[in-house]
């Protein structure tokens, strides 16, 4: 049985500077567009759930990892991507759900979690013990986040289907908060190289502890700070000048490193990550940052060529939603009334991903779509507002339907990352 992700870890270990990037999102769009561009490019479509998104009582997106791997299957099958060529892989995986309960509790629902995705046949995992439960101290010490997650090595070894690819691990956590950052950023120090070691030296003992060394085979990466970020309005660019100690550390080691929080670098950069051995590269918020730029470049079409009446005011239907509910975006976004309402719109942490899937703005959303498609979008209004879309549109290879025009936005993004992995 093929195992792609182990594949292209070992082409990056081996310096041909292959990499894989990870799609994080559930957006639909988002993953109809990650499937077409491995369809394009060739390679195989990594798709990541986080613990937030995706648990045993269903995440914020009401499904849990037995659904949302149909909900994946669902839109890749209809594109005509083969499953063998998609990778589903569970990220965050810990007591992070649960930090305000005690870490006993935490820990039970945790193992839960980890049992759901394996059994589900998820076979990447990153086991994240990183975030300090209720009655713990803080932070966590390496020993306390090692010694838990080698108890969730332990039930996902459990879970694993025989008749699977073995499930590679991911260790480490030494990330920003997922999906970019609350605050203003200065300078972002890359790990070091010591805690690096540490972090392993820690997990080989705990598990070792746990009876459970055998799995270390397994695990195939490990999260590492590479310096690389992203606020509201700024992108920390990656400097491979910083990270030359930390590369050593995996130098004598069978690991690649994982990085988070790529979204928006440059495809240099981004190439530049994956010949230093960042092999897996994560990305998110940026993907849906570029859908909700196509919905709110065809809200503006939109305005040029309906009737007021038979507009679907998509952008205030979305500042409504986000404003009748701020769960998702009032702890992000400070200052005054007309700075979060900018920062709801424009900010590079995309907010606006966690309330697409409302049904208000889902609607608005195939009425714009509808009503485009019914009138025909001319071509000058393409190029005044989708410029890169525009001459996909006039060379023939790319339809000028709405829905059409916003996946291929997402597709831009993907093309970066494709180019960045040697893929293409």
């Amino acid at each position: 049985m093929r195992d792609a992700l182990r594949e292209v870890l070992a082409r990056n270990k081996a310096g041909e500077g292959a990499g894989i990037y990870s799609v994080c999102s559930a957006h639909p769009l988002v993953i109809e567009a990650a499937a077409l561009q491995v369809l394009a490019d060739g390679g195989d479509l990594l798709v990541e759930a986080t613990s937030n998104q995706v648990d045993q009582f269903g995440g914020y997106t009401g499904m849990t990892p037995a659904q949302f791997r149909e909900f994946v299957y669902t839109i890749t099958d209809a594109a005509g991507l083969d499953r063998d060529r998609v990778i589903l892989g569970g990220d965050h995986l810990g007591p992070n759900r649960w930090s305000g309960q005690d870490a006993a509790t935490a820990m039970d629902h945790a193992e839960d979690l980890v049992r759901a995705y394996v059994a589900a046949g998820y076979t990447k995992i990153h086991l994240d013990c990183s975030m300090s439960c209720a009655d713990d101290p803080t932070p966590l010490t390496d020993a306390i986040v090692a010694e838990r997650a080698a108890r969730l090595m332990r039930v996902a070894q459990e879970a694993e289907l025989s008749d699977a690819v073995p499930v590679s691990y991911v260790i480490g956590t030494e990330v920003p908060v997922p999906g970019g950052a609350h605050e203003t950023l200065g300078e972002l120090t890359p790990t070091s190289p010591e805690a690096a070691r540490e972090t392993i030296r820690a997990h080989q003992e705990a598990f070792a502890a746990h009876g459970v060394s055998e799995a270390w085979n397994q695990v195939v990466a490990m999260v590492v700070q590479p310096g690389v970020e992203f606020d509201h309005v700024q992108v920390v660019d990656y400097r491979p000048e910083r990270t030359g100690g930390l590369q050593q550390v995996i130098a004598d080691q069978s690991l690649v490193f994982e990085a988070h929080s790529t979204d928006y670098q440059t495809e240099e950069r981004l190439r530049a990550l994956v010949v230093d051995h960042w092999a897996i590269l994560k990305v998110g918020p940026g993907l849906t940052f570029a859908l909700r730029e196509a919905l709110f470049a065809l809200a503006a079409i939109e305005d040029e060529l309906l009737p007021v009446a038979d507009r679907s005011g998509l952008r205030a239907v979305i500042e409504q939603v986000m404003l009748d509910d701020p769960t998702y975006w009032q702890s992000y976004y400070e200052g005054d009334p007309d700075e979060q309402a900018l920062a709801r719109k424009y900010s590079y942490s995309d907010r606006i991903r966690y309330y697409l899937p409302n049904p208000r703005i889902v609607a608005a959303i195939d009425a714009m779509f509808a009503g485009l498609d019914r009138v025909g979008i001319p071509e000058p209004l393409i190029g005044q507002y989708l410029p890169d879309q525009f001459w996909r549109v006039r060379d023939g290879i790319l339809a000028p339907r709405a829905k059409d025009l916003a996946v291929d936005r997402v597709r831009d993004v993907l093309r970066l990352y494709s180019a960045a992995c040697a893929v293409a």
